[in-house]
């Protein structure tokens, strides 16, 4: 695709498509943004839809369906078995990911159960480029344990590496040396890790890790949840693929993989999830635990209708007028926050825009969740429901003592097709407003903690009384503005 160029206007994300269904929404008043925050536990993951404006929680099943995805559900086979819509998007899955054998999940999490069941004993290192947050609690919960070997530079938040999602292949050598090959099940590579500001990863690493594996004779597992996004990526940023299509790109990161799992929340701005690959004695492995933990292999958990929406979206996400409208749209708030002096992660990468936590709430310790207290700050200063990525999102070690984790980031999700430009500027603007005045900001603590995957259900209060100053102070700002 072709640049657009603009007259005498800024440069704008353009949008290509047009808007034929809208869903009203709800600005609460700041007062009723306090009680709501505090009834949450200042979780925003505790949040109810009605007190928010912006949701910008995740982009994992917010993504809008196209025209042809919501056509496609009406024509859908409704059988417990032997279903044609499954046919349909195996075939997609042949087609846009270049894998034949194809086990459904009813969401990503659930391949990554699957996975771990067949394939992680006790004991058994996971290297990876960056762990994910269920994909961790997966494999810690199967007696696994990870190594994160990504490049040095990687947790550099503010640089111009344009792959910071790459693997270290020096440090993937030393860590199979080290603990053996058999004590190494495979090799993860997330496309365009989450955790880290959603940094994507060149295909001539990928290449790399190939050669590592195959020199070693371990499998290479790839969670392809964002593969869109991160093939998007490569084609704006590694020279050698700049004239090749998004077809092209996508499959071959898919060959270089054994085994190919996905959130189709993600991948295809649908539901549900799925294990692919061409290695029949892999499917064979775990074909007995999709009966047993999802459904029957032919709808895996996920509802015939949201199969033949998978289907549509996978052939979708080799358009690259769909793909890039997330990307370029965080590429906008990124930039235009950083002009600003606010503090975020750079390059822009994908899922939503990144801002910097520790920078920001410098004056906040990590112990009382800098990260945490900017989520529930900025929700309170606007009514847009961000969500951690930092400590409050890490896990305890196995004695119970807090793991401060690699970065404290506020993601701004920004899913595709979902907001418009002018609906980003009002987020940036409060978030300009709240970097004035960050030092009202204070620290926060758990007050409820479940034993896995905290973040989700945990509840924190803040360490003092910090939220009723910066009530104040925006009622001083704006009177009676929203």
């Amino acid at each position: 695709m072709n640049p657009i160029k603009f007259y005498k206007t800024e440069p704008i994300p353009l949008e290509f498509h047009k808007v034929r269904i809208v869903q009203k929404m709800n600005l609460v008043p700041l007062e009723r943004r306090l009680l709501a925050i505090q009834e949450a536990g200042f979780n925003t993951f505790k949040l109810s839809t009605r007190d928010v404006f912006l949701d910008m929680l995740t982009d994992s099943g917010t993504n809008a369906m196209s025209d042809n995805q919501l056509a496609a559900m009406m024509q859908a086979d409704d059988a417990y078995a032997g279903s044609q819509s499954f046919e349909k998007l195996r075939k997609a899955i042949l087609e846009v990911l270049g894998k034949k054998y194809v086990l459904p999940t009813h969401q990503g999490r659930g391949a990554e159960n699957v996975i771990c069941q067949t394939f992680i004993k006790p004991g058994n290192v996971i290297p990876m480029n960056y762990h994910f947050t269920t994909a961790l609690a997966h494999i810690t919960a199967t007696g696994g344990k990870i190594e994160e070997l990504l490049c040095d530079d990687a947790l550099i938040l503010q640089s111009q590496n344009p792959f910071k999602g790459n693997m270290d292949i020096e440090k993937l050598e030393k860590c199979i040396l080290r603990h053996g090959v058999d004590n190494i099940p495979f090799i993860r590579m997330e496309a365009s890790t989450n955790l880290i500001g959603g940094q994507p990863f060149s295909i001539r690493n990928m290449m790399d890790v190939r050669k590592i594996a195959d020199k070693y004779g371990i499998m290479l597992v790839l969670d392809a949840s964002l593969i869109g996004e991160n093939a998007y990526l490569v084609k704006m940023r590694e020279e050698e693929w700049k004239e090749n299509p998004m077809e092209e790109i996508i499959k071959m990161i898919t060959s270089l993989a054994d085994l190919v799992y996905f959130s189709a929340r993600k991948l295809s701005s649908s539901r549900g999830g799925g294990i692919c690959t061409n290695r029949k004695a892999l499917y064979q492995k775990m074909e007995a635990l999709i009966p047993l933990y999802e459904g029957f292999l032919t709808y895996g958990g996920m509802s015939i209708r949201e199969i033949e929406a998978m289907a549509v979206g996978l052939y979708e996400t080799l358009d690259e007028t769909i793909i890039c409208q997330s990307p370029e749209f965080i590429k906008f708030m990124v930039t235009g926050c950083m002009d600003k002096g606010i503090p975020m992660v750079t390059p822009p990468g994908v899922l939503g825009a990144h801002v910097d936590a520790m920078k920001f709430c410098s004056h906040i310790p990590q112990s009382q969740y800098p990260a945490g207290a900017l989520t529930a700050a900025f929700y309170l200063c606007s009514g847009v429901r961000g969500m951690e990525r930092g400590s409050v999102s890490s896990a305890r070690d196995e004695q119970g003592n807090e793991v401060p984790a690699d970065v404290e980031l506020l993601r701004l999700a920004l899913p595709r097709r979902v907001f418009t430009l002018s609906q980003v500027k009002y987020a940036m603007d409060r978030l300009e407003w709240l970097f004035d005045n960050r030092k009202l900001i204070g620290g926060l603590r758990f007050t409820y903690e479940p034993p896995v995957l905290r973040f989700f259900m945990g509840s924190l209060e803040p360490v003092e009384d910090w939220p009723a100053r910066l009530v104040d102070k925006f009622r001083k700002d704006f009177g009676d503005s929203l």
